[in-house]
């Protein structure tokens, strides 16, 4: 528990003041903050919604009573009377404590008050000579104590890490992802920080309540459209729905392996088979794969999906989607994301191919057309030209993704696969603005439809703002036969060597077989949605809890 002899000791010091505050009469560990009835409780939002904009000559005629609770972030003694700033629900209040006004004992328990103790007050409202909206209080309640220190006040947790860890120090002491000062700087809390620390930046607090007001826009969005909310199993006999690696559990009354859930898709598809036409989950997944800024292993999901639709129709969903929810979150549509300014409200549509030859690297004259790009003779003999010229007359303009490409293995690969790696090096960076990319191959696509006209392709559709994937939707393969080859091929591949390879789903077949009608599905991510309506860089800074490894110890254990 303890990280030092000096955290060790304040404990104990802290624990010792304790003692103090109980033999003033206080309780250690109150059971709840009861103020006077002339008294009424608030919360700090509320008071300083109402009474900010309240001048000192209006607060003294009504000598507003109020009472409040929260926890000390900054105080100050001088002589008979101090400072302190109390923070709750996000904001802070400044209080005003005279002896003369709370008398002996009160006093003497706010001498033994430290950083981080949570307190109620009552009293009245007034303005300090500052300007400063504050409370005079008339009572103080003991509330809980902080027997850890909380981090020095400018820099709070300026370990990345130790912040993901420590998420509840996070979110009451940083204030800000880049440590700014927190807001309603007071008496007790000087307003400027030192040099180099001035900078704005997304606070900590409003990340997780934008990310609750996300998902409220959300349900919200699909409620008034006439879809239903449903839940569907983590645990699955089979992991389906996606291709990617699973978390494998045993349930020891059934004596069974189970498998955390990947994607929800093939139960949600089930209903659809069953009578729900349109149908949402907003769901938790796991994936056994790396951990990045982009990625982690535990994340959150909607996936909905919509009978007698196909991908076109959720072509147009997904942009009204995203700005309804833009503008209920964040109030416009424009957003700032990794340095670049984004308009949410235009949007871009390319197929996988026209965005492979728009984003093809300058840095060289062989350049693939739409030719190349749909046979696969002809792709395979410009990745063996690609090959070739790894080295370029003028290294100063050798572009990374050629290189990339040149040494892609790309002989033992589908070419369909091989289209879809082409196509993450060197289009996907690019894709800052809303884009669409419609058009997948099939080697990729194992629950898509395919196109009519084009048996290697399929209606799916993806999603990227900000250089990265937010959502994929595609037209439902229903016919059952087909279906059922389609596991057959990616058995083949689990064979191979493929651990992300579907695995053959025999009860889907058969719901398959009652009759799907033509339905679109789409799968948005949740944690990367609120990383752009943010401005958050990393996915971690947008859950609470991100998974992280094992923490050693100053002996070196875990």
């Amino acid at each position: 528990m303890f990280e030092s002899d000096f955290e060790r000791n304040l404990y104990a010091l802290r624990q010792e003041k304790l003692k103090q505050i109980e033999a003033l009469g206080q309780s250690a560990y109150p059971n709840t903050f009861a103020p006077p009835a002339d008294h009424p409780m608030r919360t700090i939002p509320e008071i300083r919604a109402e009474y900010d904009a309240k001048s000192g000559e209006e607060l003294e005629a009504a000598r507003v009573p109020v009472a409040v609770a929260g926890r000390i972030m900054a105080i100050r003694q001088q002589g008979k009377a101090g400072f302190a700033t109390l923070q709750q629900g996000g904001r802070r209040l400044q209080i005003y404590v005279r002896r003369d006004a709370v008398g002996n004992a009160g006093f003497e328990l706010y001498k033994l008050l430290d950083l981080g103790d949570h307190i109620g007050v009552t009293g009245y409202l007034f303005r300090t000579r500052t300007n400063e909206l504050t409370i005079h209080v008339e009572t103080i309640t003991f509330l809980a104590k902080a027997l850890l220190a909380l981090p020095e006040k400018y820099h709070g947790l300026s370990d990345v890490e130790l912040r993901y860890r420590q998420r509840y120090v996070d979110l009451f002491m940083n204030g800000a992802l880049n440590e700014a000062p927190g807001e309603d700087a007071t008496d007790a809390q000087p307003a400027e920080p030192p040099e180099g620390l001035r900078t704005a930046e997304i606070r900590v607090r409003d990340v997780f309540v934008k990310r609750a007001a996300v998902l409220r826009a959300l349900r919200r969005f699909f409620d008034e459209r006439g879809y239903i909310e449903v839940e569907t199993p983590m645990m699955q006999p089979i992991a389906g729905g996606a291709m990617a690696r699973p978390f494998v559990t045993h349930h020891n009354a059934l004596d069974i392996d189970l498998f955390l859930r990947i994607a929800p898709e093939l139960y949600l598809k089930r209903l659809v088979v069953g009578g729900f036409d349109r149908v949402y989950e907003i769901n938790r997944n796991f994936r056994n794969e790396g951990i990045s800024t982009q990625h982690n292993p535990e994340f959150t999901m909607l996936e909905f999906y919509q009978a007698y639709a196909n991908y076109h129709d959720l072509m147009d969903l997904t942009e009204e989607l995203v700005k309804f929810v833009a503008m209920e979150v964040n109030g416009g549509l424009i957003c700032h994301f990794n340095g670049d300014e984004i308009d949410l409200g235009r949007w871009e549509r390319l197929t996988m191919r026209e965005a492979i030859i728009k984003w093809w690297p300058v840095s060289t004259d062989l350049r693939p057309t739409m030719e190349v790009l749909s046979s696969d003779r002809l792709l395979c003999e410009f990745m063996g030209q690609l090959q070739q010229r790894q080295v370029f007359p003028d290294s100063r303009i050798t572009s990374t993704a050629i290189v990339r490409l040149g040494t892609l293995g790309w002989q033992d690969r589908a070419v369909g696969r091989l289209i879809a790696d082409i196509f993450e090096i060197v289009a996907e960076p690019y894709l800052i603005q809303p884009t669409i990319i419609y058009e997948f191959p099939l080697a990729v696509s194992p629950l898509s439809k395919q196109k009519p006209d084009e048996p290697e392709w399929v209606e799916r559709f993806e999603f990227y703002i900000g250089g990265f994937e937010l959502g994929n939707a595609f037209s439902e393969l229903n016919d059952p036969e087909e279906q059922r080859r389609r596991f057959e091929t990616q058995l083949a591949e689990r064979e191979r060597g493929d651990e992300e390879a579907h695995q053959m789903d025999a009860d889907y077949v058969r719901a398959l077989g009652y009759g799907l009608p033509p339905t679109g599905g789409e799968g948005i991510g949740i944690d990367r949605l609120t990383m752009v309506l943010t401005g958050a860089r990393s996915i971690r800074d947008v859950i609470l809890f991100p998974l992280l490894r094992p923490q050693k110890a100053a002996d070196g254990s875990q």
